[in-house]
């Protein structure tokens, strides 16, 4: 079995790759319910431990699909929950909410929905930017201390951020996107992680799958509306893919393996978030373990795949400019 990872110097031990199950519910467009819970099913038993959601996902379908799936598995599982964004009953997304009394009011309905007595890690999906995130973290620090949340975690907040947050309680871990296609992240955030003794969940190593060469599939798919799907970019990103799919195959590796490999090569000590959707999926992501990427091999992929080699920001311009990580 693959030798586990601790997040951050208080954090939990997990498995190397986390599943991420926001895709089971609807947000990559349709999904079914015994698809989400057979590929829970298949993760826990191959040892995968951490499971991501977040209360906002499926406006809560996600949390009661895993409910579904961990029923009489509980001690194999740690549950890693996001919570703070507002959404309409059409599916709209309203705002975000880091006041404390909000961060007590979802915790509660989460851990209903859950069917759980404790959140192993809990965090605020985004930051509220008019609330401090010394009253967010606080609040869910309360949470500790009543027994209802084991792990603060933060998420897509930028290095001070995280220095604030790490001085009100200990951070497990902050969840940010990290791939070979945004790698923003190394400049000020992960050395600020490892100077404070922080881990990081890495999501969309696959960049929302675009390395994996996957397409929006409709308008229910909110691939649709990233730039680095569209138009010109789309055009231009195509070809980057090409190449990439065949560093992948000369390497042995399919390119869902090869996205997983170079960030457990470039960050050991971080987890990526996997969002498979299916147990064909998630058999192929843990195919990554068996393969790490040589340096030799991370070296030439780079060189073929620079930094700045995608074409298009990782959100469109509104959301990119509330993103406390890119500030």
């Amino acid at each position: 079995m693959a030798s586990k990872i601790r997040l951050g110097a208080t954090g939990p031990e997990v498995f190397p790759i986390a599943l991420g199950c926001m895709g089971m519910s609807g947000m990559y467009g349709e999904s079914r319910d015994e698809e989400g819970i057979a590929t829970i099913h298949a993760a826990i038993e191959r040892g995968v431990t951490l499971l991501d959601t977040g209360d906002f996902y499926g406006m809560g379908h996600n949390e009661l699909l895993i409910r579904r799936a961990i029923e009489g598995k509980r001690d194999r599982v740690q549950l890693s929950v996001k919570f703070g964004a507002l959404r309409g009953p059409d599916g709209s997304w309203t705002g975000f909410d880091g006041r404390p009394e909000a961060v007590k009011n979802f915790a509660a309905y989460s851990l209903q929905r859950l069917g759980v007595e404790v959140i192993d890690i809990y965090r605020p999906g985004r930051l509220d930017p008019r609330v401090p995130i010394e009253e967010t973290v606080g609040a869910i620090a309360e949470l500790v201390q009543k027994g209802y949340v084991r792990h603060i975690g933060l998420s897509e907040v930028g290095a001070e951020t995280v220095r604030r947050a790490h001085a009100v309680h200990p951070i497990a871990d902050l969840q940010i996107e990290y791939s070979l296609l945004s790698r923003g992240p190394e400049d000020r955030i992960f050395p600020t992680l490892e100077a404070l003794g922080v881990g990081a969940t890495l999501y969309s190593v696959l960049g929302r799958g675009l390395l994996g060469g996957r397409k929006p599939t409709g308008p229910g798919d909110f691939r649709a509306w990233l730039p680095r799907f569209a138009g010109e970019n789309g055009d231009a990103n195509a070809a980057l893919v090409r190449t990439f799919a065949a560093f992948a195959a000369a390497q042995g590796m399919t390119p869902g393996q090869l996205a997983i490999a170079w960030a457990r090569a470039r960050q050991p000590g971080f987890v990526p978030v996997v969002g498979a959707r299916t147990v064909a999926q998630l058999e192929d992501a843990l195919g990554a373990l068996e393969r790490p990427l040589a340096p030799d091999a991370l070296a030439a992929l780079e060189r073929l795949v620079p930094r700045d080699a995608a074409a298009g920001t990782r959100y469109a311009a509104a959301q990119m400019a509330h993103l406390d990580s890119e500030r």
